[in-house]
């Protein structure tokens, strides 16, 4: 083992020193996969990440970027883009792939903060943000999940940036199309509910979900707000196959998704589920094809995707359709 990776072993193991025993279902008895080369040497911006970190820390504002510790941070942070996560920083459900903390309403405070929203607006405005994209945690304990919530955030951040698009990426409200037509009924320019993963494996990466559900979210979506842009997006090197991909792109289509983004999973902590394999790049290319081949005005497909990555260029591309 070379020193780099000694050394990267050792930070791993002192930083999770303080965790939890690992839960039976993340053990691991094989070999890890090899870490391929792009993942080895991120590019690191600290005084862009501490300085955005300080002014979301003033408002008392979370962002999604830093609680599921995304592995492009760095960069989004150093072009002044970051995706507002709200509800709270803690979740109800408790998926296999995620690291943002869990929400238990006996043990921890389950109020909203009311000036959320509008510090949300003037955080975007301050950062002189054209495309904003809202997120939040799952709040399976109140009884609208947060819709309400989150649609007040996207009608203040619409008045303090009326020129500036606005992304919104939700939980399913368990359901509710009624808390998705909320949301919708606010004016985000673009739909964003994530899949995850293809249906075998919702049981261990997305237990409290429901493949059927979710893809429901997302055709309401496209019935009752036909003039916004529909977008899902998924992980793989959880152990899926590379038809079961075709089949979760087939489904999206059907539901009427415009955007699919496709990225690899990354196991954020040892309490998360391991990395089942490290997809090659030419693969990502192949699902990109033919998730274009389906129809999708846009397939964002590579390692380091995530949902809300790169999403300004990702909505404008669909925008203009296929080149």
């Amino acid at each position: 083992m070379s020193s780099e990776s000694s050394n990267r072993l050792s930070d791993e193991r002192r930083a999770g020193a303080h965790l939890e025993p690992v839960p039976e279902l993340v053990r691991i008895g094989a070999a890890r996969p090899r870490l391929p080369e792009w993942a080895r040497r991120p590019r690191t911006h600290h005084e862009s990440l501490h300085t955005l970190k300080r002014g979301l820390r003033q408002r008392n504002l979370n962002t999604v970027c830093e609680s599921a510790r995304c592995p492009n941070i760095h960069e989004c942070f150093h072009r002044a883009a970051a995706t507002f996560m709200i509800l709270g920083n803690r979740c109800t459900r408790g998926c296999g792939f995620c690291s943002v903390a869990k929400l238990n309403p006996h043990r921890h405070d389950t109020q909203l903060d009311p000036a959320e929203p509008a510090s949300v607006a003037r955080m975007a405005a301050e950062m002189g943000l054209r495309y904003v994209v809202i997120t939040s945690v799952n709040r399976d304990d109140l009884d609208d999940g947060g819709s309400h919530h989150f649609a007040e955030t996207v009608r203040e951040v619409r008045r303090a940036l009326p020129e500036a698009r606005v992304e919104v990426l939700t939980p399913d409200f368990c359901g509710d199309f009624d808390a998705v037509a909320r949301v919708l009924d606010a004016g985000p320019h673009v739909f964003n509910h994530n899949m995850e993963t293809v249906p075998r494996l919702y049981a261990r990466v997305r237990p409290q979900a429901d493949y059927r559900q979710s893809l429901g979210v997302l055709s309401f979506a496209r019935a009752h707000a036909p003039a916004v842009l529909t977008k899902s997006g998924f992980m793989v090197g959880l152990g899926e196959t590379a038809g079961e991909v075709h089949a979760l792109l087939a489904d999206l289509r059907q539901a009427g998704a415009d955007v699919a983004t496709i990225g690899q999973y990354l196991q954020p902590t040892r309490r998360n589920l391991p990395v089942a394999k490290y997809v090659p790049l030419e693969q990502f290319e192949n699902y990109r094809a033919h998730g274009m081949a389906l129809g999708f005005k846009m397939v964002f497909s590579g390692p380091l995707v995530r949902s809300s990555y790169m999403a300004d260029a990702v909505s404008e591309q669909a925008r203009r359709g296929p080149c």
